[in-house]
């Protein structure tokens, strides 16, 4: 599995410049938000909408990324 976490060194220049706690919670969030975005990246399932076919509907056929 991807380390999805920040480096050390990123964790401390995090924790020098705005606090150990709130440098600390920063970088967690990041991590967790990192391993969710990767997550759905790895379930992510595409989807084709179905429409009636007929001669009105295929000048507002739009098909557009859900």
């Amino acid at each position: 599995m991807k380390n999805t976490g920040l480096s050390y060194n990123s964790r401390k220049a995090l924790m020098v410049n705005i606090g150990e706690k709130a440098g600390s919670e920063i970088a967690n969030l990041i991590s967790q938000m990192a391993a969710e975005i990767e997550e759905l990246r790895r379930t992510k399932v595409n989807v084709t909408k179905i429409v009636p076919s007929g001669p009105e509907t295929h000048e507002y056929l739009v098909e557009e990324p859900i």
